[in-house]
């Protein structure tokens, strides 16, 4: 009987290990595999920019507790710093790329600092009102190259070897685009799996006793706060760079509404369930279109629907997954019962 449970264990992990190469493995070709489907390309381009944002973003909202709404902003921070970097400070875009990166990191140690020792509502407010007047700065920051009320254009492309990483050359960019993206992804699991997700999880089950303990939350925050807008910066740079022009519309209702379904329906806390939501959303997404102004309606009539039938997000659908193919299966071991008996 110990036999077949070790058996059992041993070919679940198998079969879990297997599911995760093949989709890492069809991650790492799908640049090639699509490279003659460029509109294709493009959506799943945009899935890795955003899964670079949303990736982090439950890494402090659902694991740290911090009820932050300042991710964009921390995306379009990155993209506007790196953008005036290259084209009026003279950095090249790849220097420029780091140093758009560190500003958003550092915006978000400026806000963090006083913000995170509010609590709840208030850190949402206060995160929220970044998000809603850097329009008017962008706007009223013309002569410092922001491009003021109109799009800033002519961002220079990243370029390496004489191959250039931007939207006329996609195949190189959605690897560059994907290189970012597990990048997101290893930063945000390390940091999960550290001390650093460790007290947040003493914490959470039991703020008192995390305390008892010594563990300085406000420090820990503080830390993932910077790295979470870091890695935004970091997506957003890459966007400004790849695709040669921004505008304060990163900051616009259809984003947030995207990026605010993908964290919720991900999983609070779920990671990396997040992704699979910045999939399954960013083709819908584009799916909806022709149905621009209804978007945001459906999007929330399908939240709802996730939150009712699955509190904890989509990564349920593994769990209802599982059971089907193990009733499929059928139960090994009232079949070895049965085989004895006869």
């Amino acid at each position: 009987m110990g036999n077949e449970e070790v058996k059992t264990g041993k070919n679940a992990f198998s079969m879990g290990n297997f599911g995760k190469a093949f989709f890492i493995g069809m991650l790492i070709f799908s640049p090639l595999l699509l490279q003659n489907n460029l509109y294709i390309l493009q959506v799943l381009i945009m899935c890795f920019i955003w899964g670079s944002v949303v990736g982090p973003w439950d890494l402090i909202f659902g694991y740290a507790g911090i009820s932050s709404f300042g991710q964009i902003a921390f995306f379009t921070i990155g993209a506007f710093g790196s953008s005036i970097f290259s084209m009026k400070l003279g950095f090249s875009p790849w220097l420029a790329l780091i140093a758009g990166s560190m500003a958003a990191s550092l915006v978000g140690i400026l806000i963090g600092l006083p913000c995170l020792k509010l609590k709840g509502l208030y850190v949402a407010i206060v995160t929220f009102a970044l998000h809603m007047t850097l329009p008017a700065l962008i706007t009223a920051g013309r002569k410092i190259g922001t491009g003021g009320a109109n799009s800033l254009t002519g961002i220079p492309p990243l370029e390496l070897g004489g191959i250039t990483f931007s939207v006329t050359n996609r195949v190189p960019a959605a690897f560059l685009a994907l290189g970012i993206f597990f990048l997101s992804v290893i930063v945000v699991k390390l940091v999960i799996k550290s001390n650093i997700g460790l007290a947040f999880v003493a914490l959470r089950d039991s703020e008192t006793f995390g305390r008892c303990m010594g563990i300085n939350d406000y420090k820990y925050k503080l830390i993932v706060f910077a790295i979470s807008a870091f890695l935004a910066g970091l997506a957003g740079a890459f966007y400004a760079h790849y695709f040669g022009l921004i505008s304060k519309r990163l900051l616009s209702l259809d984003v947030f509404v995207l990026l605010l379904v993908i964290l919720i329906t991900g999983g609070l806390g779920r990671f990396p369930g997040v992704l699979y939501a910045t999939f399954i959303f960013t083709f819908l997404n584009e799916i909806l279109r022709p149905l621009e102004a209804y978007r945001p309606l459906i999007f929330g009539v399908i939240t709802v629907l996730i939150i009712i039938l699955m509190p904890e997000g989509i990564t349920e659908l593994k769990t209802h997954f599982d059971k089907i193919i193990t009733k499929l299966k059928g139960n090994p071991k009232k079949e070895s019962e049965n085989a004895t008996g006869s």
